[in-house]
């Protein structure tokens, strides 16, 4: 700020039609990526965990389980079904389903019950919502940004031989309990995509998802 003026780069207003500030976006990416590379598979999901959240460097330091992108993709090929931790990860997704997707797309969190359950057993809406799902997700995707509690759910279920979904997309965020959840999922043997590390978030789980979606059907 200079004299009470906000600072603008000169012309950029000219860059703000759609299509340019997509191109502009990922020519930015692939340039800050510079000589990091992997499976052509694996980068375009980097690449949209950058785009999602602004930051190459997040990007990098994400892991991908051997078989997610291959088992993530086969799911949704076969018509799976993805359940979501937040109704803002569901709403990210939807809209990139396609019109035949044969699976169901689904948020248990405002079912009714959850609130009283989540009472009863002093336990949050989120964890609760999740074991609802359950019959849901075997052999589909989990989408997990928000509540480390629902991912701590989920790994208990899937070791408790309840649960075996076919990718479990684990990047709650949070200074409490999200990175020690990632990494306890990082410790299971179930196809996933997580990071390290406290940062996350609703709008990275749909990101990831819809880069899937991409791969499954573009």
């Amino acid at each position: 700020m200079e004299g009470g003026e906000p600072l603008r780069t000169p012309g950029i207003r000219q860059y703000l039609e759609p299509k340019e500030i997509y191109r502009r976006s990922y020519a930015e990416i692939a340039k800050e990526f510079g000589d990091y590379t992997g499976p052509a598979d694996e980068m375009l999901i980097r690449t949209r965990i950058a785009h999602a959240m602004a930051d190459v460097e997040l990007a990098k330091t994400f892991v991908l389980h051997p078989k997610a992108v291959s088992s993530g993709v086969s799911a949704l090929r076969s018509g799976a079904n993805i359940v979501t931790d937040v109704t803002m990860v569901e709403a990210g997704i939807k809209s990139r389903l396609p019109e035949d997707y044969g699976g169901r797309l689904s948020c248990f969190l405002n079912h009714a019950g959850v609130a009283e359950e989540a009472k009863r057993v002093g336990g949050t809406k989120s964890a609760v919502a999740l074991a609802l799902g359950i019959g849901e997700f075997d052999g589909g995707i989990v989408a997990i940004g928000n509540a480390p509690t629902a991912l701590f759910e989920l790994i208990d279920l899937i070791g408790e031989g309840r649960a075996s979904p076919a990718l479990v997309v684990g990047v709650p965020v949070g200074f409490v309990g999200a990175a020690e959840s990632k990494l306890e999922l990082m410790e299971l043997d179930v196809p996933y995509i997580s990071n390290p590390d406290r940062r996350g978030g609703s709008p990275l789980a749909a990101a990831i998802v819809n880069g899937l979606l991409h791969l499954a059907f573009a």
